[in-house]
């Protein structure tokens, strides 16, 4: 059995986007494995039941304990139920991981009226809906703590509008819902991934583009879901009981430089004066 500190124990947790969206592991999927390893029962919800099988495969040959449930969070009714769900298999709830979403590129004069509404509602409404339906739960439980996935692209100009636009919205409301539901011992905090290698990229990429987004940070790295998985457990557990209303970069440094100095281009002309 593959097992972490046991930093989780005894507590349950919801993973929406529980399943990676092509080969590989993407931060849902990593996230519910890990939380799986340091002890947490996951609900491992996916609108595509098989996407989430397969990240309870591995959880169970693991010798974790999960369960998957379809959803789509878009839909009052469906994150209703999964909550109701969590409580009726598990007895409680500690943890809820919002992570699922999706981009559409353009800028405002580009972007249809129907991408963009699709955008907002999967990044942005479906985590107001399923915490809606969590925090009574959680306060119910005596507590818990809500991670909800962003992105630098929140941040900084990304080339994609309706993408930038809800992760933002994401960030917003970690503030507002933290602000909130404090005085219910409720935390919530946000994670921002920044130029992350997950199968929701991989058919975008080519070596070199790969090599030009590692060399983009200063740690000139590439990360991987397993890097977002790590600060989701941290948020997740008793580690960050004095921690909420907080957004924790995990991009290798990429948010805090700028490509007029820290590029490899700009490097090299430095090194020349």
């Amino acid at each position: 059995m593959t097992q972490g500190n046991r930093r989780l124990e005894g507590k349950v947790a919801i993973v929406t986007g529980a399943g990676s969206s092509g080969p590989g592991v993407g931060n849902g999927k990593a996230t519910a494995t890990l939380f799986a390893r340091e002890g947490a029962k996951v609900l491992l919800v996916d609108a595509d039941l098989g996407r989430a099988e397969e990240t309870l495969s591995l959880i169970r040959k693991e010798g974790g304990e999960a369960s998957v449930f379809r959803a789509n969070v878009t839909k009052a009714e469906d994150c209703l139920r999964m909550v109701e769900e969590t409580m009726e298999r598990y007895g409680r709830l500690d943890i809820l991981d919002n992570n699922v979403g999706i981009s559409r590129r353009g800028t405002v004069v580009e972007v249809s009226e129907e991408d963009w509404d699709q955008v907002m509602e999967v990044n942005v409404k479906s985590i107001m809906l399923a915490s809606r339906y969590a925090i009574p739960s959680m306060v119910q439980s005596g507590g818990g703590s809500i991670i909800n996935i962003s992105s630098i692209a929140g941040i900084r100009a990304h080339r994609s509008t309706p993408y930038s636009a809800s992760k933002a919205a994401v960030i917003g409301l970690t503030f507002s819902m933290a602000g909130d539901h404090g005085k219910d011992n409720v935390r919530v905090n946000c994670i921002a991934p920044g130029l992350v290698y997950t199968p929701m990229v991989a058919p975008r990429m080519d070596d070199a583009l790969r090599q030009r987004r590692r060399e983009a940070a200063p740690l000139g790295t590439e990360g991987t879901a397993w890097d977002v998985a790590w600060a989701a457990v941290y948020l997740a557990s008793d580690e960050s009981r004095w921690v909420t209303g907080i957004v924790i970069p995990v991009d290798a440094g990429l948010s805090v430089t700028t490509p007029a100095t820290y590029s490899p281009l700009a490097q090299q002309q430095y090194q020349r004066l």
